[in-house]
């Protein structure tokens, strides 16, 4: 187990930290009137945590069967080229999500007024979290990401548990740290809470963007260093 896997699911879970539901909706949560329950939203950290969790465990035995049938067909040339151009196509691809075209901030709205509007009972939460990570499925990039290295890596099954797990409880670190000032540093924590608030409307359209460039960069340079492309440039 390498340095610098840890450090690049690190890094992915980090940027999965900033999605609607990993630390928009928490966000909205800490910001409601009253006395926070920490219960409460621990129960709706711990519920997304489980999902992504468990979607990986079954995204990962499910890939490692993918790969065991196919061989070595996707270490082709042609395949790896492909994978090349897929990678730098998303990498351009974020360069259209600037934020000043408000890519994304009506989903953010209607996600914020979601979550204003329940009841945040138990079951609601769960409920939110369940849907919240559904939603997020399709996009889940960074996530894609780390399961690949993980696909690759070469180690045991228990030891990619752990690091899915691992994975999960960085990915919901900063809202449980948002969580903790909020209830020790209530009118300290709240303005922050609104400023970030602001910010989330007003960046989600960016925010997108940057989501797609680091997906698609780690996607062209695995795809690169399997074609030994800058062994190749280090030799010119």
């Amino acid at each position: 187990m390498s340095i610098a896997l840890l450090l690049s699911l690190a890094g992915l879970a980090l940027v999965d930290s900033t999605s609607i539901g990993t630390l928009f909706i928490p966000v909205w949560l800490l910001l409601a009137p009253g006395p926070v329950s920490v219960r409460r939203v621990l129960t709706y950290l711990g519920t997304i945590a489980g999902f992504y969790f468990a979607v990986g465990v079954l995204l990962y035995f499910g890939g490692s069967g993918l790969a065991e049938v196919l061989g070595g067909a996707l270490d082709n040339r042609p395949v790896l080229w492909g994978q090349l151009a897929l990678g730098i196509g998303l990498f351009v691809l974020s360069f259209r999500y600037d934020g000043k075209r408000g890519a994304g901030t009506g989903r953010v709205l209607r996600w914020r007024d979601r979550v204003t509007a329940g009841d945040s009972s138990q079951r609601w939460l769960v409920g939110l979290a369940v849907f919240a990570a559904l939603a997020e499925v399709a996009t889940m990039l960074p996530y894609l990401g780390a399961l690949g290295l993980l696909t690759t890596s070469g180690l045991g099954v228990p030891n990619v548990i752990a690091l899915l797990a691992g994975y999960c409880l960085v990915m919901v670190l900063p809202a449980a740290l948002l969580l903790g000032a909020r209830v020790a540093w209530p009118r300290l924590v709240e303005p922050v809470l609104a400023r970030l608030n602001a910010w989330i409307v007003r960046s989600s359209g960016s925010m997108l963007g940057w989501v797609l460039g680091i997906a698609g960069f780690l996607v062209a340079r695995d795809a690169a260093v399997r074609l030994e492309l800058f062994e190749m440039l280090a030799n010119r």
